[in-house]
């Protein structure tokens, strides 16, 4: 998972932090850049029904989510409007990939069923990291739970690219039941967590 094993993929990807630092890119064009593949990866490719063409592009672009929090490390730029600036170009990929599936069950897909559960993936999944940007900004805590946003993403994209491989549509279809199922439970797990500490006292002794 890239958050478990982030020391290891920092590794990875530092030689291309290098590179770009030496080619005068900034960490927020990259923060864009890899926000814009990953969407045209999903929103071309999906909906077409080339699912693992779409997983191959999203997953090369994924990685930009680690070479530009690393080049802001080593060049010294980190900004609250940078971590502000990739933590919501974040959601927009998020949405793009749940969204890109949902029209391919539209499409070539052909299943009301499981365009539902993609669109319900996809507004669980923004309501997880709304509750916890909430929460920290009224001084509580509401990390964690059974589905944070590195599981769902590497979830979805090995199991829709597994499917297409092996043509085993279940893969994919058992992931969205689980992830809509696991999304709502953390929404529930993050309420309840900070309603625990509103109740045991100010935002500020709970933070």
């Amino acid at each position: 998972m890239l958050e478990r094993f982030r020391g290891f993929w920092t590794r990875l990807v530092s030689p291309i932090a290098h590179l770009l630092i030496r080619l005068g890119v900034s960490p927020d064009a990259v923060t864009v850049v890899g926000t814009l593949g990953v969407v045209a990866g999903a929103l071309v490719f999906f909906p077409q029904g080339m699912l693992l063409t779409g997983v191959l592009v999203i997953t090369a672009f994924v990685f930009s989510d680690l070479v530009d929090g690393h080049m802001a490390r080593l060049t010294g730029r980190t900004s609250p409007f940078g971590a502000f600036l990739d933590s919501t170009l974040d959601r927009v990929g998020d949405g793009a990939i749940f969204g890109g599936l949902a029209l391919y069950f539209a499409g070539p897909g052909d299943s009301t069923l499981y365009l539902v559960l993609s669109l319900v993936c996809l507004v669980m999944g923004s309501v997880t990291s709304y509750a916890r940007a909430k929460a920290e900004s009224l001084g509580y805590q509401a990390k964690g739970g059974i589905a944070e946003r590195a599981d769902r993403l590497v979830a979805i994209l090995v199991m829709t690219g597994l499917s297409a491989i092996f043509s085993l549509p279940f893969l994919l279809f058992l992931t969205l039941w689980v992830l809509a199922a696991a999304s709502t439970v953390t929404v529930v797990q993050r309420v309840l967590l900070v309603r625990g500490q509103a109740l045991a006292g100010p935002a500020g002794d709970a933070a």
